[in-house]
C-alpha cells in the first residue's frame, strides 16, 4: 500500500516525462500497484483553464483511474483547480506548453502539472501538485 506522498511523486514522475518515457513510466507503476495517465497541455493559461480540467477528467477516465461517478470526478476537477492554483501565479495571461501528470493507488489521487512558460526568449518553468482522498 502507498500513501499519498508515493502517489504524488508517481504523479510528477509522470508529468516530467516525454511521451515515449510515459509508456515505460506507466507499464513500471502498474507493475508496483499505482494507476496513472498522462496529457500534454499548452496555450495560453488563463482561456485554457475549462480545457485542462477536461483533458485531466477524460485521461483519468481513460486509464482507469476513476469511475463516471460524481464524486470521484469531482475529486480530479478538484485536485486540478488545486494545481492550477499554484502554477497561475507565475503563468497567468501566459502561453504555456507542458504535461498532467495523473496517479492513483487505493484512496489516493494526485495531479501533477508541469510547464514551461514562454516569456520572450526566456522559458520560466512551473510545477503544481493537488491531492484528494477517494473511497475505493
Amino acid at each position: 500500500m502507498f500513501n499519498s506522498i508515493d502517489v504524488g511523486k508517481a504523479a510528477m514522475k509522470l508529468a516530467i516525462t516525454t511521451r515515449e518515457e510515459e509508456k515505460d513510466m506507466l507499464i513500471h507503476l502498474d507493475g508496483m500497484g499505482i494507476k496513472g495517465a498522462a496529457v500534454d497541455i499548452g496555450g495560453n493559461i488563463s482561456q485554457s483553464i475549462p480545457k485542462i480540467l477536461e483533458r485531466s477528467l477524460v485521461a483519468s477516465k481513460r486509464g482507469g483511474l476513476i469511475a463516471d461517478e460524481y464524486a470521484q470526478e469531482g475529486a480530479v476537477i478538484g485536485a486540478c483547480r488545486d494545481a492550477l492554483a499554484q502554477v497561475m501565479m507565475k503563468a497567468s495571461n501566459l502561453n504555456v506548453g507542458g504535461k498532467i501528470g495523473i496517479a492513483r493507488s487505493e484512496h489516493d489521487i494526485c495531479i501533477c502539472i508541469f510547464l514551461s512558460i514562454g516569456l520572450l526568449h526566456l522559458d520560466e518553468v512551473v510545477v503544481g501538485m493537488g491531492h484528494r482522498g477517494l473511497e475505493k
